[in-house]
């Protein structure tokens, strides 16, 4: 049976997150599960002049990939894929995996070597966004997999994803942009701002966003959003973080995270499950133990954690922080094959003072 929320969330997608245009060449990944929203989504470009191309995802073939290919294989970058980065105007992504836990087993060793032979593909895509030459969004279409890892039914988590996305109102643009309006003034009060420092029970951080760039993320990448981020100078960093949430990443859970930096520079990092992971991602290449990322979560519909970091990173009275690349448009230097987002939350008996004026206490903005 047809849910009006799903043909909200396409129209959404399409006309909101990329603003699809006629003539446009769009490009819509999709996992097979995810075929009833896909569907949706492809009536719309059609519907806006879009040309779209669809290619479905299997993750079992992923998992064939990343058992039997060779070092050849896995260094291989298809020219359709460089293609793609060079020339696609817009590109929608739809997960729905059949098993979140399919690649838990990887050796690291292999997921780095293909992750560093794509990094000129991520680079492009990167660039080009920053640009404003392309344009993408990534969501979830509600499946098993993802409910069960969020330990909900299917319709509960039906209904978290749809109230996350707005796509349960009657006009999700316009709550979208009551967000982003309230974000920007957000934006507009950090902008020439130099020094964070941020205290709470898990963290004690400074760090320099000196000519760097807040961006307003405003659901028309992530759907959903709801966050503002920088990139923080390189070798500013000073302190420890400690995650308040598991840190999911390739399919694998590390739980108790904490993270010692100095002069921008992971030093020091343990956990207390997957440990050996966590500490071979860091040596995926020199800029991996440096931030890319600083980030304030500011959407209310989240409120609980979820294992996906589509939305947990947004959960409203969280910040987190992002291990390797950063984006161009903040200003961030940074580059690296890995983007590793890491949350803490900042609800309790926590602070963020912001060239020593309180910007941010337990969870909320003190300065609107």
């Amino acid at each position: 049976m047809s849910d009006s929320r799903e043909e909200r969330l396409a129209r959404l997608l399409v006309e909101y997150c990329i603003a699809a245009r006629p003539g446009e060449w769009v490009l819509l990944y999709g996992d097979l599960l995810a075929r009833p929203l896909v569907e949706q989504i492809y009536r719309q470009l059609l519907a806006a002049g879009a040309h779209p191309t669809v290619f479905y995802q299997d993750e079992q073939l992923h998992e064939h990939f990343y058992r039997l290919a060779d070092e050849q294989q896995l260094r291989w970058v298809s020219p359709l894929d460089t293609l793609l980065a060079e020339r696609v105007d817009a590109r929608i992504v739809v997960r729905a995996p059949a098993n979140t836990r399919a690649l838990s087993n990887l050796a690291p060793k292999t997921e780095r070597t293909y992750q560093r032979a794509q990094k000129e593909i991520s680079d492009r895509y990167r660039w080009r966004a920053a640009a404003g030459t392309y344009r993408w969004t990534l969501t979830n279409f509600p499946c098993l997999a993802l409910a069960q890892e969020a330990d909900m039914s299917l319709r509960e988590f039906e209904d978290f994803v749809y109230a996350a996305t707005y796509a349960d109102q009657p006009d999700p643009v316009a709550a979208w942009q009551a967000l982003h309006d309230r974000q920007q003034r957000l934006v507009d009060w950090l902008a020439g701002k130099s020094e964070v420092v941020v205290r709470g029970p898990q963290i004690d951080l400074r760090l320099s966003i000196a000519g760097r760039t807040f961006v307003n993320s405003d659901g028309r990448r992530n759907m959903p959003s709801g966050e503002i981020f920088t990139g923080p100078v390189e070798d500013s960093a000073e302190g420890w973080i400690r995650c308040s949430y598991p840190a999911i990443h390739g399919g694998r859970s590390v739980e108790g995270v904490e993270l010692h930096l100095q002069q921008g520079r992971v030093v020091a990092a343990q956990a207390s499950k997957n440990e050996a992971y966590l500490l071979s991602q860091l040596e995926s290449d020199p800029g991996a133990r440096y931030l890319g990322e600083f980030a304030l979560g500011t959407n209310e519909q989240i409120r609980r954690f979820t294992h996906n970091i589509l939305y947990d990173e947004k959960i409203g009275g969280t910040l987190h922080v992002a291990l390797g690349a950063g984006y161009p448009e903040t200003g961030s230097r940074n580059e690296s094959s890995l983007h590793w987002d890491l949350i803490c939350d900042m609800r309790t008996d926590s602070e963020i003072w912001v060239d020593g004026e309180l910007f941010y206490r337990n969870g909320r903005f003190t300065v609107l």
